[in-house]
Parts: structure tokens; sequence; C-alpha cells
């Protein structure tokens, strides 16, 4: 079995700054203008090349047009531009013009390509980042700042003492998995991070992560929801975010977007996409990913091998990350999102978490009070058809021998643009990292005490289904502490087994040989969902019962282990 990266130790890393005119971000910043006209050019002969004909086109055109006029009065965004109605409604007017106006195919075809310009050269602007580097490094302070106050590395012992700090937050964020091995290979080639995605701050942690790592700052797509809120605006642009609008599901924006994101990672640009697209709703591990995006690595790769500028024979290497949170701030409305589309008629939301002051009050108070940590982990790095690679970057096949990923794009002796392959190429990468998903995922002791708590109550009412399940009230969601305790023990010893065969990884906390059971299992059950205003998880005053506030979020939190098979192991 092939030994495995050595966790990095947070304080080893200098970030690097060196030359920041070098960097591939500042330099599609400065020329911001230029990179944006490009990607539309480019977009619209990728539109082309499968709509030949002005009917095809105008077709296009029209399913576009009247996509968009359905968001604007369905789901408008403060952030939305503000002619936005005016455009669409104008462009559906020269469509209506051109349709009824007598002109040979080639005079159409010209008027065509002027309107899917302009529509492709709005998205292409909409969609580019606004990157500055004094705006960054401010950014990346201010954001150190925040996740110390959020996880409480600075204590709230009174008001007075609000910054205090008591802890770092190297202490508070553990990075583990091949960070060395990553810092070396950004120097050779292009690195694309293609984490899990829970909450709306891994953004945020992922920045502070990058630049932990002594990485320069990578482009990444945001949420354009996020751009609502204008602080949240400022830092994603500083931190080298461009703009994805999820409402926009048609296929002149989203070729846009493609293109956005090949021709950066083209530039050299280190990128970072969410291949499971939102944030997961269940709570789950993403195992079915969003190729889209994905597919613009494989597509650079094979670009940068007939290309003839700087990046020529530059390669691309995919690193998986994981993020594991104790809590989850938007876990209440994610797990209720992802109830009602499984469950429709048969599940109802009853109420809002945060429905009158004392919820607010309560939910503050814990949020400056009380302490956490996140564990991040890195995988190994692939190259873009999932070859994991070496220390010099060379790409390794399944007996560890060296392979030229070049070879996979070559047909009688030269590269050739083949899309059937390279999608299949997209999946087999889908694939590899969705496994590796599972295999670097740290448990932490708050997943551990959710698994077994929910699996334990599952098998107590068997006889009930899911949903009533999750409508049982309090005084059914009991607990033996003892028995509990065995189950502990016993998934501890199973997943520290399946840690040593690489399936999985095991925070430190649960590795200390002076920590008791008693004592994890209080750390682990505190832990869980620590700032709702409804307990997940809680050890009643008598500490012979656990007990659950809140099933919804119980089998959210506990749905991180969902996958693993462990509940063969857990006895009521």
């Amino acid at each position: 079995m092939k030994e495995k990266a050595k966790s990095p130790d947070n304080s080893n890393y200098q970030p690097i700054e060196g030359d920041l005119s070098r960097w591939p971000v500042v330099k599609m910043a400065r020329n911001r203008k230029a990179f944006v006209k490009a990607v539309a050019d480019e977009s619209l002969e990728r539109l082309l090349e499968n709509r030949r004909s002005s009917a095809a086109l105008i077709e296009e055109l029209e399913t576009t047009v009247f996509k968009e006029r359905l968001r604007i009065k369905q789901n408008p965004w403060d952030v939305d531009p503000e002619d936005d109605r005016k455009f669409w409604n104008s462009l559906r007017s020269e469509l209506g013009a051109l349709s009824h106006k007598q002109s040979s195919e080639e005079e159409k075809m010209g008027q065509l390509r002027v309107m899917v310009h302009k529509v492709v050269s709005r998205y292409a602007e909409e969609i580019a980042g606004n990157f500055k580097p004094s705006h960054y490094r401010l950014a990346r302070t201010v954001v150190t700042f925040g996740l110390t106050r959020l996880l409480n590395a600075a204590k709230l012992h009174k008001f007075t003492g609000i910054f205090k700090n008591d802890y770092t937050l190297d202490e508070k964020i553990k990075i583990k998995g091949a960070g060395d091995k990553i810092r070396a290979l950004a120097k050779k080639g292009t690195i694309i991070l293609v984490p899990t995605h829970f909450s709306n701050l891994d953004s945020v942690l992922l920045g502070y992560v990058i630049h932990r790592l002594g990485l320069p700052p990578f482009i990444y797509g945001a949420g354009l929801n996020l751009f609502n809120i204008k602080i949240f605006a400022y830092f994603m642009d500083s931190l080298g975010a461009y703009k994805v609008d999820r409402r926009k599901k048609n296929q002149i924006y989203l070729e846009a977007l493609k293109t956005y994101s090949s021709k950066a990672i083209r530039e050299g640009a280190h990128s970072l996409f969410f291949p499971g697209g939102t944030r997961s709703r269940s709570g789950k591990m993403e195992k079915k990913l969003k190729l889209g995006l994905l597919s613009t690595a494989i597509e650079a790769q094979r670009y940068n091998f007939t290309s003839t500028d700087e990046n020529k024979d530059r390669k691309i290497y995919v690193v998986p990350l994981v993020i594991n949170y104790n809590f989850v701030l938007e876990a209440p409305e994610l797990i209720d999102q992802y109830l009602k589309l499984k469950g429709q008629e048969r599940y109802y939301v009853e109420n809002d978490e945060y429905s009158d002051s004392y919820k607010i009050l309560k939910f503050l108070i814990k949020f400056f009070t009380r302490g956490s940590s996140i564990a991040v982990s890195l995988g190994e790095p692939m190259d873009v058809v999932g070859n994991l690679v070496n220390e010099k970057g060379e790409s390794l096949d399944s007996r560890n021998k060296v392979v030229d990923v070049r070879d996979y794009f070559v047909k009688n002796g030269e590269i050739n643009i083949d899309h059937q392959r390279e999608h299949q190429y997209t999946r087999m990468l889908g694939d590899k990292i969705s496994k590796a998903y599972y295999d670097i995922n740290c448990v932490q002791g708050s997943n551990l005490s959710a698994f077994i708590a929910y699996q334990m109550l599952k098998k107590k009412h068997s006889r009930i289904d899911f949903f009533n399940l999750l409508r049982l009230p309090e005084e059914e969601l009991i607990i033996d502490y003892e028995a509990f305790k065995q189950n502990f023990a016993k998934l501890l010893e199973t997943i520290k087994a399946m840690q040593k065969q690489g399936k999985i990884e095991v925070a430190d906390h649960l590795l200390r040989e002076d920590l008791d059971l008693d004592k994890m299992i209080a750390s682990g059950i505190r832990n869980v969902g620590m700032y709702h205003s409804k307990q997940a998880l809680y050890i009643a005053k008598d500490q012979q019962r656990i007990q659950s506030e809140d099933m919804n979020l119980l089998f959210y939190y506990h749905n991180r282990l969902d996958g693993y098979h462990l509940d063969e192991h857990i006895t009521i």
C-alpha cells in the first residue's frame, strides 16, 4: 500500500508573495477588458460550431430571452443589472423584427452573430472578477480576524475583552494532507482545487487556507447571490472570485462560463471550483458531481499541449479537498430544503429557526462564547484524467509507473480535439475525486456522535418510516448513555482501522491516548451543531441519557458519515 502524505504543520508555511505582477490572476485583472472580450469572442465561436444556420441561432436566442425574462419576473436579485429588463425586452424585439424581415441567410447570420456576441459579452462582463492586490491583502487580514472570532480563537470572557486572544487560528483550522507536494507543484504547473461544499463560509475559509499554504491567490466561482451583500461582494472580489449565477441555465450563459474558466486556466491562473455545484443540502458528501466546469481543466490541458506561448506544456494538477465543520450555520435551512424535495407533501417546515428575538439572542450568545475547530483535508494531486502524480509532477498509472498524460490526447500521432473522449475523461476524473472525498474525509467527534445517536434512534424505532422518525416528540428521542458509549468505543476502533487502510481520516483529538471515552463523548456531543437555537444532541443533567431537540439537524450532521456502512456496527 502506498504511504500516505504526512499532514502539514500549519506553522511551517510562510506565505510566499514574490513578484505580485507575475501572478496570473493579477495579469488577468490588469488586462480585464481584453480578457473579457477574448472570452466573449471565443464563446461566440464555440456556440457557432453546432449552430450553423440562422434558424438554430434564432431558436437558441429565443430560448435564452424567454428564460431570462422568466428569471427577472420570478426571481430577481438586488445584484442584477439595472437595465436587465430593458436589455432582454430589446433583444426580444430585435429577434421579432428579424424574423419578419426578408433577408438572405448570410444577412441573417451576420445580424445574429452581432446579437449573440452582445449577449456573451454581457455575460462575460458579469462573470469576470475584479481582483486587486491591495484589496487582497486587506481582505486577507480581515478574513483572518473574522475566522478567529468565529472559531473562538479569541474568547469572549466579558464585553471589554472581546478581542482578547487565547488561541491561534492554526490551532482551530487543522490542515491535513499533501500540502508540501501541492506547494511544490504550484511552481511547476497550474493547481485546480476541487473542494466539497457545505457552507457559504467555504469560499472565505478556502481563501485563508490557500494563503496559509503559501500559494498565490486562486480564482474561484462564487454564487452571484453572495454579491447581493456589499461587504460580501468586496471580499469575494478581493479574494479572486468570479461570479456564477445558478439561475441562468441557458446554453449561451453556460458556454460563456465554461469559456471563462477554461481560458483562465490556460493563462496559468490557479483555480478553485466546487464540483458538487451548490452546497450539500443533506449534509452528505457529494457523489454525483457537476462535470461542466471540471471539463474545462481537461480542455485547458489539451490546449496547453498544442500552445506555443509561455504556458506550452504547462501541466494541470487537480487536488480534492474536504472541509469538515462541527457546525454549519445554514444547516437548518439546508436540511429543510432537502427534506421538502425528498418528501414533497409528506414533509413541511413548522418553524423558522430564528423566528423570535429570544432565539436570535441565544444564537448570538453561543456564537461569541463557544469555540470549535475545522478540519481541512487535502487529497493527493492528480492529473486531469485522474492519475496520481509524484513530487516531480509526473503522472503515475495504477502500477506506479510514469506515464505521459499527453498521450491521452493523441490520435494518429497528433493531439486532436475529441469532445466525446474528453467527456469520458471528465467522468473518470469526477469518479476519482468523489472517491478521494471519502478517503480523506476527517472524522471529528461531533460527526461520530451524531452518526451513532441517529442510527440508535433509527434502530430503536425501526417500525416507523423515515419522515415519522423525524417527527418523533422529544420524549421519544432518548438514548441510554452506556449503550451509546459502547457504540462510540466500537466505531472509534472501526474508523481507526479504516484510517490505516487509507479509507478515511481521523481527527487528532480522537487519537489522543490521554482522553478517556467520556471526555471524547462530551466534547463530540457539545460540538454537534453547537450554534443552533435547538440542540441536535445533548447529555441530560443526570448524565445517564443522551437526547435530541431536533431530529432534522441530527440527521443532517449524521449524514457526514453516510456511505461508509458504519451503521452495520451499531447496536441498541
